[in-house]
């Protein structure tokens, strides 16, 4: 019999990570040979990889039920207020890994899988990313219902589950091509379809005026069929629900209205309805104003409300009496993440006028204590304004709706400023210039209580600028949320290394509290930490207890953690070296700076900026070899949308470059360049850890905040940008002396607005930057086709809204610096743990204890929900204490409550047995 662990023993065995334990990895073996046989039908000699991934995917799966079930069941018994997150686009990644980290699985898993004879890494690695987004505002969609669980909020997501995600991009000849992202072809382990609770849709019809009101008919019914995906936070035991709706043809759908006798037709003519949650469209920053996309936005918001309907009035409190909506907006917030689920607005009030028979005043005045809207873009060509014929065929009532929204508006407009028809005209919700359309923005404005930007310089412009007549009108409305990442994946799951290091530097609380890791900044001038922050490494072992482990030198040194610790094989750097090379056959050196510029290709983002830089290098090369040079590894890469001519044209002008320079042998390993092809979530997982140097050079005032440039941050890059978006928080958080600052500030690019901005002087008075463009308008990065890229040049000079030449120079000189301090190991890590140190901030859980206390109206709780495995008198006393400690908090406010009020706390706070589960 083995003699029992020591508790140094058992310590080794315990880390951010989760615990190996022997009954452990038995049951997770048992779980994934029980699902090889009885789920997928397979056994070890016929079975394929992806079976092995599905196996293990259904075995962590397992785990979340009973803990999903259980968070629904005490969200029923303490009736909490809910928060519901809507948004067209939820970009969640691969969820298998993400998952076994919430649960504390990993180890475990790890160790399950490596007796089965497997390997975690190629598992991984079959997973399809869930692409149902475009870039940033689907991220931070995916990394605020992490944060809502983590923090325990009842809060649910909601969007689309479209059949086709983002693209997936090759690159072919250096052109991008599209190809359908099919990414349930294999199917979904991580679902679950809901048909019972499958709801109608409404389209098209007419509206009829009676004496009960307006009813709207002859409408098209579209059926929104729910699949719902768990989300679970971190070691806590909570498992909150995404919900995404799939569009459904009912049965008898056109077999009266089309192609009557020709069954066969009418049941083909179901695609168009269901065509409607088939794909996403892939548009960041623009706004197309199609009939599809429109009636995308309306199905999530319409199926969405009639959900949070029925869950209102099904609560505790609803299912004990008549429903009364006064207490709406205290069980009930709902938040437009950008304009996209605006139709929330005009249709919430359709449900409680039309259908609930409210009287219009009380009907809008609990709307707008419902709804926060947050903006994601000041860039015109980004905000959506629908045609008023298009919602007219559509959806006309809400066409008439949002009339008598406006009327009621402007009548306050007016009667504050009587003369000021400009200002009316201004804030209208209808814009006549150009043709009549719905502004959805202005819509979302005044219809919500809430109004926030995603960073400080952005919530200032849409204050003083963009939304100006609004907040000066309600500038008690206008806020600012400042955007974050959720530390489980961008710092756990994708750079291990890293994360194990800061645990045994100062503890592991940091994981949920990010701003712990100013702790850091005691070690800075610590030589063992810093050589160890230099050294992190991801392994990948023989033996999967120590794989993808920060492993450094056995030291005498206060943290016990970094004790009895393995030395490390292979760096991140290494490591996406040689991905790189098996990609792309291009030779890297590991040693060199990894310079990385990963976002949407958008001419605002500036790749040319970046593409001016490596011409820049490559001719200084060419023109003295044996000068002293800091080698570089350029890596570029982000998806174009496919209308996008310009965007396409940078993509191709990057790998042109990136081709001419590759094959030189003058240039041989001092300067190589990479497009990454597809940038997804997993690839961002992979390349951000390996990042030295993070590029985010928008022109200041265009970019409304970034998470890239915090990820970058968090995992040890120091960053190259202009003060704009989140940039200026984090020279504010790690000094702005501790990062690359470059280029106009937003006052800059506002005073060359009205001076007028002559590329061309730029062009004549920098030489190095005469050459770069000489060089691409001539053809030489293209000797076959000497005019393909007269486009591009062409934009520079005549209508580049983004002014790349005029921060070129400064851009430069930056890059110089950046070579100087890169050049001297222990100042640069001393500036990477400064920069580690500075990040708290920017933690998904502080902006979203932000948005719960000062949006919401909730409090966020460290309280642990039971494990299934507990009895139900666990989740009793859970439930019970929270009741005590809401009680607790409201009785300081009992001088001030009438007697009414008072018995509607007691009501809240009364102890009740029943179980229930509801989705």
């Amino acid at each position: 019999m083995a003699a029992p662990l020591t508790d140094q023993e058992k310590r080794k065995q315990i880390s951010i990570r989760g615990i190996v334990g022997v009954e452990n990895v038995a049951e997770l073996k048992k779980g994934f040979n029980r699902h090889l046989h009885f789920t997928l039908v397979k056994d070890r000699n016929v079975a394929t990889p992806r079976d092995y991934y599905f196996a293990l995917a259904h075995t962590v799966r397992d785990h979340l039920v009973g803990r999903w079930i259980r968070t629904q069941q005490f969200y029923y018994e303490t009736d909490p207020k809910r928060v519901y997150y809507l948004s067209l686009e939820f970009y969640m990644g691969r969820t298998l890994q993400n998952t076994m980290i919430n649960l504390g699985l990993q180890n475990a898993c790890d160790e399950a899988i490596y007796q089965l004879g497997l390997d975690m890494e190629d598992l991984e690695e079959m997973e399809e990313d869930a692409g149902l987004g475009n870039g940033g505002l689907g991220r931070l969609a995916a990394c605020f219902l992490d944060s809502m669980a983590t923090l325990g909020l009842a809060a649910y997501g909601y969007g689309i589950r479209y059949e086709y995600g983002i693209f997936n991009q090759k690159i072919k000849n250096g052109w991008q091509v599209e190809e359908a992202d099919d990414w349930l072809r294999h199917g979904n382990p991580w679902e679950k379809a809901r048909p019972e609770y499958m709801l109608p849709v409404h389209f098209y019809g007419r509206v009829e005026e009676s004496k009960e009101g307006a009813k709207w008919v002859d409408t098209q019914v579209v059926l929104a069929m729910p699949y719902d995906t768990p989300i679970p936070g971190y070691m806590n035991n909570t498992v909150n629900t995404m919900r995404l709706w799939s569009a459904r043809a009912p049965n008898d759908f056109n077999l009266m209205d089309f192609n009557v006798g020709d069954y066969i037709q009418a049941v083909l003519d179901r695609n168009l309805a269901e065509n409607i949650s088939r794909v996403l469209y892939p548009n960041d920053n623009f706004f197309e104003g199609k009939e599809l996309r429109l009636k995308q936005e309306y199905f999530v918001v319409a199926a969405t409300l009639q959900d949070i309907m029925r869950r209102f009035k099904n609560s505790k409190k609803g299912s004990s009496g008549p429903v009364s909506f006064d207490s709406f907006p205290e069980k009930v917030a709902i938040q437009l993440n950008d304009t996209h689920p605006a139709m929330a607005i005009p249709e919430l009030m359709r449900v409680f006028v039309d259908i609930e028979k409210l009287d219009w005043d009380t009907a809008w005045a609990i709307t707008k204590r419902t709804f926060a809207y947050t903006n994601h873009t000041v860039l015109p060509e980004a905000l959506e304004r629908w045609p008023i014929g298009l919602l007219e065929t559509l959806l006309p009532r809400h066409l008439q709706i949002i009339y008598r929204i406006n009327q009621g508006h402007l009548d306050e407009i007016s009667a504050l400023f009587p003369e000021d028809m400009d200002r009316i005209r201004r804030m209208s919700l209808i814009e006549e210039d150009g043709g009549k359309r719905v502004n959805m923005a202005h819509l979302c404005i005044v219809g919500s209580h809430a109004v926030n930007g995603v960073a400080e310089i952005h919530s200032n412009i849409i204050k003083t600028d963009v939304f100006r007549d609004f907040s000066e009108l309600e500038p008690e409305k206008f806020q600012n949320k400042t955007n974050g990442i959720t530390p489980r994946r961008w710092l756990l799951l994708c750079n291990p290394g890293l994360a194990e290091l800061i645990a045994e530097a100062i503890g592991e609380e940091y994981v949920k509290d990010l701003s712990q890791l100013q702790k850091l900044n005691e070690l800075v001038d610590d030589d063992t930490f810093i050589r160890d922050v230099s050294k992190v490494k991801q392994v990948k072992s023989p033996h999967p207890f120590i794989r993808d482990v920060s492993k450094v030198k056995q030291v005498k040194s206060p943290h016990p953690f970094i004790r009895d610790v393995s030395k490390v094989k292979q760096d991140n750097k290494e490591k996406f070296s040689q991905y790189l090379e098996k990609e792309y056959m291009v030779e890297i050196n590991p040693s060199s700076m990894f310079d990385v510029h990963v976002k949407r290709i958008h001419e605002y983002k500036r790749q040319l900026l970046n593409c001016l830089h490596i011409v820049t290098m490559y001719n200084r090369i060419r023109k003295n070899p044996k000068a002293p040079f800091v080698p570089r590894t350029v890596i570029i890469g982000g998806k174009a949308a496919p209308g996008y001519h310009m965007a396409k044209m940078i993509i191709k002008l990057i790998t042109a470059v990136g081709e001419v320079v590759n094959k030189d042998p003058v240039v041989g390993s001092k300067l190589k360049v990479i497009y990454l092809e597809n940038y997804r979530v997993s690839l961002a997982e992979k390349v951000i850890p390996a990042t030295d140097l993070s590029e985010q050079i928008s022109t200041a005032g265009t970019e409304a905040s970034g998470t890239g440039n915090m990820k970058f941050m968090l995992n040890g890059a120091l960053t190259i940008g202009t003060m704009d978006g989140a940039n200026v928080e984090m020279a504010e958080e790690a000094g702005e002396e501790n990062m690359f600052i470059f280029g106009m500030r937003v006052e800059d690019v506002a005073e060359m607005d009205v001076q007028g901005y002559d590329a061309m002087t730029y062009y004549q008075k920098i030489p190095e930057l005469k050459q770069a463009i000489d060089q691409i308008n001539s053809g030489f990065f293209c000797p076959k086709q000497p005019e393909l890229f007269k486009d591009v040049t062409n934009m520079l000079f005549n209508h580049d809204r983004f002014k790349v030449f005029a921060d070129y120079e400064d851009y430069i000189t930056c890059q110089e610096k950046v070579n100087e301090l890169y050049q001297n190991p222990r100042e640069w890590t001393k500036m990477v743990i400064k920069n580690i140190a500075a990040s708290g901030k920017f933690s998904s859980d502080r902006t979203i204890t932000d948005y719960a206390t000062e949006v919401w109206g909730v409090e966020p709780t460290d309280l642990k929900i039971p494990p299934p495995n507990e009895p139900r008198e666990a989740l009793d006393e859970t439930a019970r204490a929270l009741r005590e400690k809401c009680y607790t908090v409201a009785t300081r406010f009992l001088p001030c409550l009438s007697v009414a009020n008072w018995l509607i706390l007691y009501l809240k706070v009364k102890l009740s047995k029943k179980v229930y589960h509801d989705p």
